[in-house]
């Protein structure tokens, strides 16, 4: 491939996951134009999130570990488009930048993971639990307050590779990026969304492009799905009235059929002591309304100290 060549330049972070995610952006890109997968260039960017693996998120930062290269790269011309997972992304966009497309949603179910136990509740007391997630943490410590939960960064691999050299008792992970990967076989149960509510954006992969790049944009809207999209416009609007950051356990899942948008949202103390929950169901044209309804709702109706850090 020469420089001369190429259509356009995809920016993504350099995990097999993110890469898995970018290809899968840069195929549907060729099949609707009929280009050469060859003339699409995907190039790797390191982000702070990558490079700082010895401490939870939060305490650095936050989502935008994972996004401010990629972004800045956006910004400056060096890329023209940059694919994410829809659930790292901060809910405030550096001005200049929109989320421009999404591809169909995958499973939005997390998996539980294990070598000891079938299924969470059969796990021992005492057993120790990792994950890098707030919510997730929250989420088990609610439904088991005898088992031990621990920070647990890395990628899907690091961290399946750390639990079978008994780093930890069990994890959780979302089944969207063991599909890419082609692990999902590794899971050994799977958590229904009643019982276990997503993060938002999950099984989401999203675009973002320059605003004023209207050629980009007008590229990206011919595969761009519409349900996925809105149903996201949703769950950040829910996100973005409770001030969502790494440091406060929220759920939120929205569900487009045809006209309808349906929706659930969650808040969780730290601990799991305490969940707030609600739900919203309205016209699909109504998504960010929706969204930004539940949100205030559960604003109001928690403590003021809920959101503390």
């Amino acid at each position: 491939m020469t420089q001369s060549n190429v259509t356009l330049r995809i920016g993504t972070r350099g995990s097999p996951l993110a890469l898995a995610q970018a290809r899968m952006v840069r195929a549907a890109l060729a099949a609707a134009y009929g280009w050469s997968e060859d003339d699409i260039a995907i190039e790797v960017i390191r982000t702070s999130g990558d490079r700082i693996q010895d401490r939870p998120l939060a305490e650095v930062g936050g989502k935008g570990l994972f996004t401010k290269e990629i972004e800045d790269a956006l910004l400056s011309g060096a890329i023209d488009l940059a694919v994410h997972s829809a659930k790292d992304m901060p809910t405030v966009l550096p001005d200049g930048l929109m989320l421009a497309a999404c591809l169909p949603r995958e499973d939005v179910r997390d998996v539980f993971i294990s070598r000891k136990a079938a299924t969470l509740s059969d796990l021992p007391r005492g057993a120790v639990v990792g994950s890098a997630s707030l919510r997730r943490q929250a989420m088990v410590r609610r439904l088991r307050p005898d088992i031990a939960v621990v920070p647990f960064r890395g990628n899907v691999e690091t961290r399946i590779r750390k639990l079978d050299s008994g780093e930890v008792d069990a994890t959780l992970l979302a089944l969207a990026g063991l599909k890419r990967l082609g692990l999902a076989g590794k899971a050994t149960a799977l958590l229904e969304v009643n019982d276990f509510l997503p993060a938002v954006g999950q099984g989401a992969v999203t675009i973002e492009s320059r605003i004023e790049d209207t050629r980009t944009r007008d590229l990206l809207a011919r595969i761009d799905h519409g349900p996925t999209s809105v149903a996201l416009l949703a769950e950040r609007a829910f996100l973005a009235v409770l001030d969502g950051s790494c440091r406060t356990p929220i759920a939120g899942h929205a569900v487009v059929d045809g006209d309808r948008l349906d929706f659930r949202g969650m808040i969780l103390r730290p601990d799991g002591s305490e969940v707030f929950e609600t739900a919203r169901a309205g016209a699909r044209s109504d998504a960010v309304a929706l969204g930004a309804e539940a949100g205030a709702e559960l604003k109001g109706r928690a403590p003021p100290d809920f959101f503390a850090a």
